[in-house]
């Protein structure tokens, strides 16, 4: 337990709350990497334990507990922290500032600079799960094309794989499919395809190639006795197995498989999800061992989680955190876009908010996230513009498209409008184009200097009382104001 000198103390994550200024009363935050849509003050996604205080004599400091394991903290009004692990070393930095921008930049020099998006990476994105079909697809295109829409990327969810199998594609509903990708980059677009990080072990022999290799090179994730894989259900038909990120033959043949790939589907970026990791079941088959490790006298949220990867405590953040790196291997400035991230995941690649929904609450959230992820060195970030469960509204869909046009990440996952709304998206992202320039010099400053890229406005008024709540009307996108309406009109 610390003290600390003021109540204005930013960061801890991933977590939704209802302000970029921490509430001190009484409030618990869990530290646990899981498949969890956005819930409030619940463990999401991702794991930082570090977090940012301003004092009240305007000067600022920053704190990193570099710890893997479950944990927690308690915010008090005292005002005082007090941190609870279930293992592993109590590895605390400290970083001086003495401005909110001064401990950024000493926090990613410590943990390592944020990493440089290609510049087509900054232009508009398009995705959606359940096109279904290529020619759902090309008419898609075709229609953002015919309104003139500002389009660079577009994104494939898991429908294009065949039966949700990695490295594959439909060859029914997506026949043709590499060749569209090469008519598509003739007409300078990019295409990102989405990887999940299970495979099935459940094919016949011979036929699925990246389980026969991996299997033959001992890659899985095994139990506690170190030679049965950990076995659990996801997406793909059948069981299936988890690559172990920390076994150099894991880094050989995950290389291996991303670049047989992109000979088949001649891809620009990958989009890693569930890699938290994520598993259907509670725990693994064939279940677990009854001991103090499987259950400890503290326990985070483990729903949707292998139980190999709670005994392995210290590991389970690190999952998704040690699988980036590998996807750099081409030498290539890559886009690696991952939901799951750690201390440090921004040297690699970027992040989204995760499986948010259509509400105009989660649209301020968005605000909250993306602040939040620039002091986490992962300036690379957005939210699913207009939301990603529940089906979206025109209002809130318009107002999150204006939003969004100035997220460093930009991209809609789900929406259709009319001709107006393709208008007043049309000239809000002409406005994004028109700063890319700009846009990727910021991001130049992140990489070399460690700066943010999305700045608030604490770090402009430090000495104002009146910091704590700078998220409800306005905030400081690209460094650029910009008022935004985070609410529906009466």
């Amino acid at each position: 337990t610390t003290t600390v000198p003021s109540t204005s103390v930013y960061g801890f994550g991933e977590h939704e709350h209802p302000s970029f200024k921490h509430s001190m009363d009484f409030v618990t935050y869990g530290m646990f990497s899981r498949d969890q849509a956005p819930t409030p003050l619940a463990n999401l996604y991702g794991v930082h334990p570090f977090y940012m205080c301003v004092e009240a004599d305007s000067n600022a400091h920053g704190v990193l507990l570099l710890n893997s394991n479950a944990q927690d903290v308690s915010l008090s009004p005292n005002p005082s922290l007090t941190f609870r692990t279930i293992g592993g070393i109590l590895d605390f930095y400290v970083f001086l500032g003495p401005t909110p921008e001064n401990v950024v930049q000493q926090y990613t020099e410590a943990i390592g600079r944020p990493h440089m998006p290609a510049y087509w990476s900054l232009g508009f994105h398009l995705s959606r799960w359940g096109y279904g079909s290529i020619d759902v697809l090309k008419k898609t295109v075709d229609r953002m094309h015919y309104y003139d829409i500002p389009y660079d990327v577009q994104h494939l969810d898991i429908d294009y794989m065949e039966r949700r199998l990695d490295f594959t594609y439909d060859k029914v509903n997506y026949a043709g499919l590499p060749e569209y990708i090469q008519q598509l980059k003739k007409e300078g677009m990019h295409n990102v395809m989405i990887l999940d990080p299970f495979i099935t072990k459940d094919e016949e022999p011979g036929t699925y190639r990246p389980y026969d290799l991996g299997e033959e090179m001992g890659v899985w994730v095994n139990n506690s006795d170190g030679v049965t894989p950990a076995v659990g259900k996801a997406w793909p038909p059948g069981d299936s197995v988890f690559p172990d990120y920390t076994n150099p033959r894991t880094v050989e043949w995950w290389t291996q498989m991303c670049l047989e790939f992109k000979d088949v589907l001649d891809y620009d970026g990958i989009w890693i999800d569930m890699n938290e990791p994520s598993n259907f079941l509670r725990g693994q088959y064939p279940g677990c061992a009854v001991n103090d490790i499987n259950n400890p006298p503290y326990v985070p949220s483990l729903e949707k989680n292998l139980r190999v990867f709670f005994l392995k405590k210290e590991f389970h953040p690190l999952f998704s955190h040690l699988s980036l790196p590998v996807l750099r291997a081409t030498g290539k400035r890559a886009f690696v876009l991952s939901r799951s991230t750690f201390v440090g995941s921004g040297k690699y690649g970027g992040h989204w908010l995760g499986d948010n929904f259509s509400r105009w609450k989660d649209m301020h959230q968005s605000v909250i996230g993306i602040l939040e992820f620039n002091l986490f060195g992962i300036p690379y970030i957005g939210a699913d513009i207009c939301g990603f469960n529940y089906n979206t509204t025109y209002e809130l869909c318009l107002r999150w498209m204006q939003l969004g046009s100035f997220y460093p990440f930009s991209r809609n996952h789900n929406a259709e409008g009319n001709k107006e709304f393709a208008k007043i998206s049309r000239t809000t992202l002409r406005i994004r184009y028109s700063l890319l320039p700009y846009l990727y010099t910021l991001f130049f400053e992140s990489h070399v200097h460690g700066s943010t890229v999305v700045l608030s406005f604490l770090s402009y008024f430090t000495h104002r009382s009146g910091r704590t709540s700078i998220c409800k009307l306005v905030n400081v996108c690209l460094r650029i104001v910009t008022a935004m309406l985070l609410h529906a009109l009466p």
